[in-house]
């Protein structure tokens, strides 16, 4: 008798988890979270394939050149200082006084590149420069530095250049027309952390000069506005700039067969002298390290990341982007991945729901995982191909798949299609919010919206509490 009575109340236990609505949602809820498992997963798979990337564009722009960064001409003499120590001794200090230009232009040509390295794509340039310019002769007084200190003789001009390996030819220079040999190195890295320089006279009350710098750099060149007025006109054959710095172009003409653009830029603009001593303009070297590589307001020097304030403040310029950064787009829909799931095992438990055809959990999760799938194949086929052949590839390849699974748990074709229907719709609908990137928010909101209409509307008439109640399919 007591056995008859444990039998019964295992059935209806049994009956019960079978028949129970919230006990399945619960389930479901669970299955949501050990999903989200893979989900981040995903990320974490997409940053590692970035960082692969990252480190063979670093390979090759390590030889070719980085991002560059131009300044000058200065002018800068150097003037002796007499400094005591905590002891009392006493001893002289050579310090630099600079002096930026009157007037800077500069004119370029940037040739754009692009080198493979295995499967990523890295972009570089030839940058053809030609720097013009004049100064006035110094006045040291406005520095109120008694002028019997300064080393006329010593002083010598430069121009910055942030990644000297770049540089391809040697650098011809003219002062008031007479040819000058520029000379690698600074002797005062106050304004600058590489370059070139010569000496100077500075008998002359005006002071010009004429430069042409052939350099080789990579994905972005920038330029310090030196001059009290400071005018830059490039040009290229690259189709996808991306305008960069403290201000944008006056002038700019964007086609697909190139660009050019023109700044004009005031010593107004700026937030330093036209004359001073020492880092006068704020060019601050925070050393930084581990941080990413494509960010372009950072120089790397010996293996080390160099934060240039003064840089960051008033240096202007474009980077050449390739027209689609796949890694950018495939992490954007990836973000999209728990909603997917979310939306999508709700389809299929109202399917299940509407058709009394009870569903395992493990069926809920191989359908979870095979979304998941979608953006591993997404990842890998973008890397091959554009990333909206990748898109359909990876859904059509998903679709077909969860087509077939359906068929054989509901054995019924209408509601196959009708499921794998809402999966179409859904596909199309993240596609959308990928692609309408300034109204993701306002789309997804709207879709989101009209899913719970139409959820709300097909379920008015369930009675949740004998859902499962009848014959099943």
């Amino acid at each position: 008798m007591e056995t008859t009575e444990k039998t019964s109340l295992i059935e209806r236990f049994n009956n019960w988890i079978k028949s129970s609505v919230m006990l399945k949602l619960i389930t479901i809820f669970f299955l949501i979270l050990l999903l989200m498992i893979p989900s981040s997963m995903l990320q974490s798979l997409v940053f590692e394939r970035q960082a692969t990337r990252d480190n063979a564009v670093e390979e090759i722009t390590s030889k070719w050149g980085g991002n560059q960064t131009i300044g000058g001409a200065v002018i800068t003499i150097p003037y002796t200082v007499i400094e005591e120590d905590d002891n009392g001794k006493k001893s002289t200090v050579i310090k630099y006084a600079h002096f930026l230009p009157e007037q800077l232009n500069i004119t370029g040509k940037l040739i754009p590149e692009k080198r493979y390295r295995g499967i990523y794509v890295v972009m570089l340039y030839n940058a053809q420069l030609h720097l013009q310019g004049l100064f006035k002769k110094p006045d040291v007084t406005l520095l109120k530095i008694p002028k019997e200190r300064f080393l006329f003789s010593e002083a010598f001009i430069s121009f910055g250049i942030s990644d000297m390996k770049g540089i391809k030819e040697a650098i011809q220079l003219k002062i008031n027309g007479v040819n000058t040999e520029m000379n690698s190195g600074i002797e005062s890295n106050d304004l600058f952390i590489s370059g070139v320089s010569c000496p100077i006279n500075l008998a002359a009350e005006t002071i010009n000069f004429d430069a042409l710098i052939n350099l080789n750099g990579s994905k972005e060149i920038d330029f310090l506005p030196f001059g009290k007025t400071t005018k830059v006109s490039l040009e290229s054959a690259w189709g996808t700039p991306s305008f960069v710095g403290a201000s944008l172009p006056d002038e700019r003409e964007v086609t697909e067969k190139g660009f050019k653009a023109i700044w004009n830029e005031l010593h107004l603009n700026r937030n330093y002298p036209h004359q001073g001593v020492g880092d006068f303009i704020g060019l601050k070297r925070n050393v930084v390290k581990n941080l990413p590589n494509d960010r372009s307001d950072l120089t790397y020097t010996d293996g080390e990341v160099v934060r240039s304030v003064a840089e960051e403040q008033s240096s202007f310029g474009v980077k050449l982007l390739l027209p689609v950064d796949e890694y950018q787009k495939t992490m954007r829909s990836t973000k999209y991945n728990l909603m997917f799931i979310v939306i999508t095992f709700i389809a299929f438990f109202f399917v299940e729901i509407l058709n009394r055809k009870r569903l395992h959990p493990i069926q809920y999760l191989l359908v979870g995982f095979a979304i998941c799938l979608f953006y591993v194949l997404l990842l890998a086929i973008s890397e091959h191909l554009s990333f909206n052949f990748a898109y359909l590839i990876g859904c059509v390849s998903i679709l077909t798949l969860v087509t077939f699974y359906t068929i054989g748990i509901f054995k019924n074709t209408r509601t196959t299609l009708i499921f794998n229907g809402i999966l179409t719709l859904l596909y199309g609908f993240f596609y959308s919010i990928l692609q309408l990137e300034d109204y993701s928010l306002l789309l997804g909101s709207i879709g989101l919206l009209i899913i719970l209409a139409v959820v709300m509307y097909l379920t008015r008439n369930i009675d949740w509490y004998r859902a499962y109640n009848g014959k099943e399919e």
